[in-house]
């Protein structure tokens, strides 16, 4: 349960924030569920409309538990659904005018000659170019130019994976402190290594004619992938000499 300070009597600003939130306290409360979510990801949810926090007299955002409900929606969507945010958005908005909104899916593809366990492991959330452009808020040109780069690349089909949204999502936010396409491509370079490390230790267990290895693989590759976001994001605060969220 969430709880919050209340205010004594007779505190007039302290009655009506009751139960309001900081955006720092919001991030507390959200890492329990959400481990990797900033800041910076909470004010570009709120610049993409996906929430409306009130604002003090001073500027600073307050967030009610509504507003945190929210956001934990909005998370658990894009983690366990892959949904881009225009959807989330229109789905959640759907919800509290009281409609009937079943969870969309976005474009999901199963192959039909594969083992039926097998099949499901395979599942990949797929989204059309015209929907990673509403998502990211970016036109053709735009989305060219990042491919050019490396930064974003079609599947054989011409759609793309679902990580393509948060990558998307990504580059345009780095894009608003000046950080152009161009400049990224040594972090496209260096998650590739890091990537192929990863596949060159469980490559054997891919291999292996037991499916239940083959599962212990995609485990292996996701708990190692885990592991190595750790580290080059702990590499990358020690190397800048700060302390992030």
């Amino acid at each position: 349960m969430l709880q919050t300070p209340s205010g004594g009597a007779g505190s007039g600003t302290a009655a009506r924030d009751s139960g309001l939130m900081s955006i720092g306290t919001v991030l507390n409360v959200l890492r329990d569920e959400f481990p990797e979510v900033t800041i910076s990801k909470i004010r570009f949810l709120e610049s993409e409309g996906l929430i409306e926090p009130q604002r003090a007299p001073s500027g600073y955002r307050k967030f009610s538990p509504r507003d945190v409900e929210r956001l934990g929606h909005v998370l658990r969507m894009q983690r366990d659904h892959y949904l881009p945010l225009k959807v989330i958005r229109e789905h959640l908005d759907a919800m509290e005018r009281g409609e009937a909104a079943p969870l969309p899916v976005v474009g999901r593809q199963r192959s039909g000659d594969a083992e039926p366990e097998e099949a499901e492991r395979s599942t990949v959330a797929r989204i059309g170019r015209d929907e990673l452009l509403a998502s990211a808020d970016i036109d053709q040109a735009e989305l060219r130019e990042w491919e050019s780069y490396g930064l974003l690349a079609p599947l054989a089909d011409g759609v793309y994976d679902a990580e393509a949204v948060t990558v998307a999502a990504l580059v345009a936010e780095l894009g608003r402190f000046g950080i152009e396409p161009r400049h990224l491509r040594v972090m496209k370079a260096a998650a590739e290594r890091e990537a192929g490390l990863v596949d060159q230790v469980v490559a054997p267990l891919k291999r292996h004619r037991n499916p239940q290895t083959r599962t212990l693989a995609e485990a292996r590759t996701r708990e190692l992938a885990a592991l190595t976001m750790k580290l080059h994001s702990a590499l990358v605060k020690a190397a800048l000499g700060v302390r992030l969220p």
